[in-house]
């Protein structure tokens, strides 16, 4: 018991680790926040490396059709994708989409 004392005490005093909702104002996103998710057909090459380091496997990428496959529900927003693109070809946008009742999948078909 003595050692569970500070950890008390601790979550006593100290502010939550997660965020209320609603938020003050949901149209307004917070910094940090990481939105949709958009590929830029023009700049993509197929190198694969947004599909390798994707943890929750939400993009496929099919050098035969030339095309990306992107699963808006199975991604966790993590960023990773993002980070890697060596050809800055996917970008975050920091606006709040609704709920989608659908399970959808995004294809682009990227031209030479």
């Amino acid at each position: 018991m003595p050692r569970m004392f500070p950890t008390i005490w601790k979550n006593l005093f100290s502010r939550p680790a997660t965020r209320r909702y609603p938020f003050k104002d949901i149209r307004e996103p917070f910094p940090g926040y990481r939105g949709k998710i958009y590929f830029d057909t023009n700049k993509c090459d197929l190198c694969g490396d947004c599909a390798r380091v994707c943890p929750a496997e939400a993009i496929e990428v099919d050098l035969e059709n030339r095309q990306i496959k992107y699963y808006p529900f199975r991604c966790i927003y993590c960023g990773t994708c993002v980070e890697t693109c060596l050809q800055q070809a996917i970008t975050e946008d920091e606006h709040y989409s609704p709920p989608n009742a659908e399970k959808i999948e995004e294809l682009y078909k990227i031209e030479v």
